[in-house]
């Protein structure tokens, strides 16, 4: 890569960036080291400092401030990587000299306990093994199924003291698949295969107990608590008998619906063609990574575990360029489910941590996953992250950008004689991708809006995790969504990493309570009809970790102290906004789940900022770094970070939001669920003069037509608009 090459500093590596730097690593483990071979893992841009980044784009650090004078930046990738001999894991640091040749800066070995996530091609590499172990071919034949029948999804194993920390294992879910591209998922068994990656070998085989209904309640078909001895046949240790796999097909692609379905299976034949139309084109702008429109800027980057990160957002207040995010991504999730029975607790995936975002990420398709005049940030830039073999996977159209009518943006109307009106619809910017996790699909949305504020949204759909159930089993953990299939009880919970920069890096954190006016009861004299209530703001000054607060409203902002609006006195900033998707964690504070999602516990964290000497963020993973395998809290998680209680107010500070749902399945959510949307807003407070969506045209669709005459409810339409003011 030369230095022409790269036109931002947070440019992600290319598909070329990552075969050069694999390249130069290969040559540095055969002259310098005894490793024989290596697989890799991960390969991506180690990013400059904050400031360094800041400097060269001429972004101010703080109100009023001139921008500091650039220093020259060296591009530089960090890759991880396992010995594939003798196993053992290895982080790289690559740097572009010159911006000619990379060169390895630093090779260091991790400790035997900490592993890189799982990578797509280990989890195809499970199914293999899984479906050729003649175990499972044994298991499988028992009910009926023959070997090329055996489906699975690989998973991180969560927890499982049996097996030493440093064997890079998974379990795998089995299923049968009665035909090609048939949902594999309505056919559960019985048995969860274990498999170790390194040696490619099915190495135990657990089988769930079930429960049965008795006068006492529910009672298990084991007295074992917790996970039996490997040495015990784990169908003996379930204390049950096997049970054979529900064959009743439940397809989701249509041609096969119609061979399928019971009573037949016929698509709706009354919906309209609906066509998003924009025939002036698009009115944003991209120049490589980063994109203009309505005031804002933006960089827009794929990364292989948060999917996508956007970074250096600003917006143009009148002519004056205003700092806002430093960056925005998905830090980590995790779907712990809540049944209790082993092996069933295992199951509390990280799906960035543990297996990384953007490798799951879907290849886009123009007119179903995105509607109207698309640009897909791969066509010039493609979604690409290291093989194995070192060689880059390139995912085309894997981030797309578009816009879309959002309704009203803003409206009044004087209701007087002769008064007027003014409509102004609201558009909107979205930047998505769609992530395929084995069974779920994760639809990311960042949407940005024309009043300032940013949105943050998620939209959950696919199909749900099953397991077998036997004829009548009670489900005391989970809905009996078909007959014999067993959804179990689970959450989504997720978390959003801010690194603000609000009118600079010196920001603090504000948390207010919505409380009726304190010792003032009805008919005193401060609040004699008793409707008073007041917010009570708490200045966050140490690093810490904050609980929602659902009886007080309680809402948090980020603020710069230096600059304070001219009418409300307060300082600027922009709220966070979790009403809508804030979610208690539901299992214990000291389960497996919550131990190594030490985030849960609190719905906002705020800790410093700590760099490294030629490097930028090295708190960005709310759960660690090396997620797979990890069995207490990491050293390196945002609960050990606030430890510190370092200083917080007027400091360069990094913000996590915490939120999720808690699914309980239902019957509707088979075979696939119907999309479920969470959502959190930042949204602009004493940052603005007033409105800044005064300025929207408040133009009206030529388009726009009664649907079935002249006359809408009774009324002739006209030429007059309430969208120009002339009502």
């Amino acid at each position: 890569m030369s230095k022409a090459t790269f036109k931002h500093p947070l440019d992600p590596l290319t598909a070329e960036d990552i075969v050069a730097v694999t390249a130069e690593i290969r040559k540095y483990v055969a002259a310098k080291t005894d490793i024989k071979a290596v697989r890799f893992f991960s390969s991506g841009l180690l990013p400059p400092p904050k400031r360094v980044v800041l400097a060269h784009l001429g972004i101010p650090l703080e109100p009023g401030a001139k921008p500091e004078e650039p220093t020259p930046i060296v591009r530089r990738a960090e890759v991880d990587l396992l010995d594939a001999v003798r196993g053992g894991g290895y982080n790289v640091i690559v740097a572009l000299k010159d911006g000619e040749k990379w060169e390895v800066e630093e090779f260091v070995a991790l400790d035997k306990t900490l592993h890189p996530f799982i990578s797509p091609e280990e989890l195809m590499e499970c199914e293999n093994i899984v479906k050729a172990d003649p175990k499972v071919q044994e298991l499988a034949k028992a009910v009926g199924l023959e070997p090329h029948q055996i489906a699975c999804d690989g998973w991180s194993i969560g927890y499982d003291d049996r097996f030493p920390q440093s064997q890079r294992i998974q379990q795998a879910f089995v299923y049968a698949r009665l035909g090609e591209h048939e949902n594999l998922y309505a056919h559960p068994l019985d048995f969860i295969p274990i498999v170790d990656s390194a040696l490619q070998k099915v190495i135990h085989i657990d089988f769930p107990p079930h429960y049965k209904k008795t006068e006492n309640g529910y009672k298990l078909s084991t007295d074992v608590v917790g996970a039996p001895p490997l040495e015990q046949d784990g169908l003996a240790a379930s204390n049950r008998d096997r049970i054979h796999p529900p064959l009743r097909p439940w397809d989701f692609l249509p041609d096969l619906m119609e061979k399928s379905e019971e009573g037949g299976y016929k698509q709706r034949s009354d919906l309209k063609p609906l066509h998003i139309v924009q025939p002036e084109g698009v009115s944003f702008k991209m120049n490589g990574h980063v994109l203009e429109w309505q005031n804002w800027s933006m960089h827009i980057a794929f990364t292989a575990r948060e999917g996508i990160a956007l970074s250096t957002i600003t917006y143009n207040d009148n002519g004056e360029i205003r700092p806002l995010f430093y960056r925005l991504s998905l830090a980590e999730m995790v779907v712990p489910y809540g049944a209790p029975e082993f092996p069933q607790p295992r199951k509390f995936a990280f799906d960035s941590g543990e297996y990384g975002m953007g490798t799951m990420a879907n290849e886009l398709s123009l007119g179903c996953d995105c509607l109207g005049q698309i640009h897909y940030l791969a066509s010039t830039s493609p979604g690409a992250y290291v093989t194995h073999s070192g060689d880059a996977f390139v995912i085309k159209n894997v981030i797309c950008i578009h816009e879309e009518d959002a309704g009203v943006l803003w409206k009044h109307t004087d209701y007087r004689t002769g008064g007027r009106g003014h409509t102004v619809r609201r558009r909107r910017l979205v930047v998505s991708m769609v992530c395929t996790l084995a069974n779920y699909e994760y639809i990311w949305n960042y949407h940005f809006y024309q009043d300032g504020h940013v949105e943050f949204e998620v939209r959950l759909t696919g199909i749900l995790q099953v397991y077998v159930s036997g004829d009548n089993e009670p489900n005391p953990f989970g809905s009996t969504i078909a007959p014999n299939i067993n959804a179990h009880y689970h959450q989504h919970m997720f978390c959003l990493r801010v690194d603000p920069m609000i009118d600079g890096l010196k920001n603090t954190v504000i948390e207010s309570d919505i409380v009726p006016l304190p010792d003032a009861p009805t008919g005193s004299a401060s609040n004699f009809a008793g409707n008073a209530f007041i917010s009570q703001d708490l200045v966050l000054e140490k690093e810490t970790g904050r609980p929602y607060d659902f009886s007080k409203e309680r809402r948090w902002r980020i603020v710069n102290s230096g600059r304070k609006h001219s009418a409300s006195g307060k300082a600027g900033g922009f709220a966070i906004g979790v009403k809508g998707a804030a979610a208690p964690m539901m299992a214990r504070e000291d389960s497996w789940a919550a131990k190594r999602s030490s985030f849960l516990p609190n719905t906002l964290w705020v800790c410093k900022e700590v760099e490294g000497a030629n490097s930028g963020s090295q708190r960005i993973w709310p759960s660690g770094k090396y997620v797979p395998m990890t069995r207490e809290e990491p050293k390196d998680s945002i609960g050990k970070w606030v430890e510190g209680k370092e200083n917080v107010v007027d400091e360069d500070l990094l913000v996590y939001v915490n939120f999720g749902t808690t699914h309980i399945p239902r019957p509707e959510d088979w075979p696939v669920m119907p999309v479920e949307h969470l959502n959190v807003t930042l949204k602009p407070v004493s940052f603005f003069k007033a409105n800044p969506s005064m300025d929207v045209p408040g133009t009206k669709d030529a388009l726009s037509v009664a649907a079935f005459s002249d006359k809408v409810n009774g009324a002739q339409t006209s030429n007059s608009s309430c969208c120009n003011g002339s009502n």
